[in-house]
C-alpha cells in the first residue's frame, strides 16, 4: 500500500518573514549601538550581528541613521507599554512617578533595546536623530503626574509641573549616564535611590514627607 504523502510544509507568509527579519535587525542594531555608540557602529557589523546579508538589511533600512531611529522608536514603544501597566495601578501620582523611574532603571540594565535607545538619545545628539518624541512623551507624562501630585497634596505648589518634569528628566539622565560611565550601571538602582533621597525633601510638603519616604516604591 503506497504511503500517504506528507502535506507540504507551510511556509510563513512573506510579510511575516519580513517582520521577523526587521525585528532581528533592530535587536542586533541595539546590541551594537549599546556597545559602540552611533559613531563607531557600522551597517556591516549590524548585518553580521543579525545574521543577515547587507542587502537584506538595506531592504529594511536605507541608512545607519534610519536604523538608529528605529531603535529609538522601539525603545519608546517598549517603555510606553510598561508605563501603561504602572499607570493602571491604584497608587498616588507621586508613587506612580517613582515606579516609572524605577521601571526605567531596571529596563536600562536588563533590556539592550532600552539601553541602546537611551544611549542614542543622550550621547549621539550630533547624529541628528529623532529624539524629540521620547523627550516630549515622558516630559508630558511626568508633568501631568506632578500636577496631580500637587493637587493631591503631596508636592508643594512652589514649582510648575513642567519645571519639575524637566528637572526630574535632567536628574535621572545625569544619574544613569554617570552610573554607566563608572560601573556599566551596576550601581544604577543605588544611585537612583540617592537621587530620590535628595530630591524629594525639596518638593514634598513637610507634613507628607515621612509618608512619602515610606512608600513601597522607594524600598529595595
Amino acid at each position: 500500500m503506497p504511503s500517504t504523502p506528507k502535506p507540504p510544509r507551510r511556509r510563513a507568509p512573506r510579510q511575516e518573514r519580513a517582520q521577523a527579519t526587521r525585528a532581528a535587525i533592530v535587536l542586533a542594531a541595539a546590541t551594537v549601538f549599546a556597545e559602540r555608540g552611533y559613531a563607531r557602529t557600522t551597517l556591516d557589523g549590524v548585518a553580521v550581528e543579525a545574521g543577515v546579508t547587507k542587502g537584506a538589511l538595506y531592504f529594511h533600512f536605507a541608512s545607519k541613521h534610519d536604523l538608529a531611529n528605529a531603535v529609538i522608536a522601539e525603545e519608546t514603544r517598549v517603555m510606553t507599554e510598561g508605563a501603561d501597566r504602572i499607570l493602571r495601578l491604584e497608587v498616588s501620582s507621586l508613587e506612580t512617578l517613582i515606579l516609572l523611574i524605577r521601571a526605567f532603571t531596571e529596563r536600562i540594565v536588563a533590556d539592550v533595546v532600552v539601553a541602546a535607545g537611551v544611549k542614542l538619545t543622550t550621547e549621539e545628539l550630533v547624529a541628528r536623530l529623532d529624539i524629540d518624541e521620547p523627550y516630549e512623551t515622558w516630559g508630558a507624562l511626568y508633568a501631568d503626574l506632578f500636577g496631580k501630585a500637587i493637587a493631591e497634596g503631596d508636592v508643594v505648589a512652589a514649582y510648575s509641573p513642567d519645571a519639575l518634569s524637566r528637572f526630574l528628566i535632567s536628574l535621572f539622565t545625569g544619574v544613569q549616564l554617570v552610573s554607566n560611565s563608572l560601573t556599566q550601571r551596576a550601581d544604577a538602582a543605588d544611585r537612583v535611590a540617592e537621587m530620590w533621597q535628595i530630591f524629594l525633601p525639596g518638593i514634598v510638603r513637610p507634613e507628607r514627607l515621612a509618608a512619602v519616604v515610606a512608600l513601597r516604591a522607594l524600598q529595595r
